[in-house]
C-alpha cells in the first residue's frame, strides 16, 4: 500500500486507504505505466512526541508510481510493492517522518541528549473488502537514532460523494523499549542533568488513534486532500514526566497536480 499520511509517526507515521484506493483504480484506467503528481503541502505534528507545541512545516508532496509496482509517496522516499492486486498490496519502503527532539525545543529539555530524523525501513501490508480495508505496518530505524521499532494497525471505511472520497477509522500504535526509552524515558544521568525524576519505560501501547481522510478530484489533473491523525498516548508514553500533553495530533494538508 503506498500510504499517502503517516506522520506517526508520522508520519509517522501517516497510512490513509481510501487515496491508495483511489489511486489503484485510476492507473488501471490509465495506459502510461508512470503516474507522476507532484505539488506543494503543509505538516502538522508535535514538536516532539508528547510536546504541548504543534508545528506546521511547509513540505513538497509527491505521488509518483511506475506499473503500481515502484512508488514514492509522501514520507516513503522509496517503496516497491512485492505483492499486489486489485485488493491487496504488501511490500517495503525507505520511509522518513518528523520524529526529533532537541534540547533547544523547550526549557524541561535542558540535559536531555537530541533525537535526531532518521530513515527507517517499512514493512506493509494492507487488503480492502467493500468499503473496508485494514492495514499494518512495522518501522524499524536503520540510522541509529535510537527510534527502535513501532508498529501499526489501522482500520479504515470509505465512502464516495461525487468528486469527494471519504475515509476514516481507527487505529493502534505499538512501540518497543527503545523507542519508548529513547524519547520518553529518563535514566540518571538525564535525571540529573535536566532535574526530571528518573522514568524507565517498557515496550507496549505507544497510542490509540483515529484517522480522517477527504481527498477531493476537481478534474482529471487536479485534486486536493487533507489528512488528520488524532491520538491519546498510552502507557510509558502517557507517564512520561517529559510528556506535556497526551493529546498527538498530526496532519497533512497537500494540493496535486497530476501530469
Amino acid at each position: 500500500m503506498k500510504r499517502t499520511f503517516v506522520l506517526k509517526a508520522a508520519v509517522c507515521g501517516f497510512a490513509v486507504a481510501a487515496c491508495a484506493g483511489a489511486a489503484h483504480a485510476d492507473e488501471q484506467q490509465a495506459a502510461s505505466d508512470w503516474k507522476i503528481s507532484v505539488g506543494p503541502g503543509l505538516y502538522v505534528f508535535p514538536k516532539y512526541p508528547g510536546s504541548s507545541q504543534i508545528q506546521v512545516l511547509p513540505f513538497p508532496v509527491q505521488d509518483i508510481s511506475w506499473k503500481d509496482r515502484v512508488f514514492s509517496q509522501g514520507p516513503d522516499v522509496l517503496g516497491v510493492n512485492a505483492l499486489a492486486g486489485e485488493n491487496y498490496h504488501a511490500g517495503a519502503s525507505l520511509s522518513f517522518d518528523f520524529q526529533s527532539r532537541k534540547s533547544s525545543d523547550d526549557a524541561r529539555l535542558k540535559g536531555l541528549p537530541d533525537v535526531h530524523v532518521g530513515p527507517k525501513l517499512r514493512l506493509f501490508a494492507d487488503y480492502t473488502w467493500w468499503a473496508f480495508t485494514g492495514s499494518a505496518a512495522v518501522y524499524r530505524d536503520i540510522a541509529g537514532t535510537g527510534q527502535g521499532l513501532t508498529a501499526m494497525a489501522d482500520l479504515f471505511v470509505s465512502a464516495p460523494l461525487g468528486k469527494l472520497l471519504l475515509s476514516a477509522g481507527p487505529g493502534v500504535t505499538w512501540a518497543n523499549a527503545t523507542y519508548t526509552q529513547t524519547f520518553f524515558g529518563v535514566n540518571a544521568q538525564e535525571s540529573a542533568a535536566s532535574g526530571l525524576p528518573q522514568y524507565a519505560t517498557h515496550s507496549g501501547l505507544r497510542d490509540v488513534h483515529f484517522n480522517v481522510n477527504a481527498l477531493y478530484k476537481f478534474d482529471a489533473h487536479w485534486s486536493a486532500n487533507v489528512a488528520a491523525v488524532v491520538g491519546r498516548l498510552q502507557k510509558s508514553a502517557a507517564g512520561s514526566p517529559i510528556t506535556e500533553r497526551r493529546l498527538d495530533l498530526n496532519g497533512m494538508a497537500s494540493v496535486l497536480y497530476r501530469f
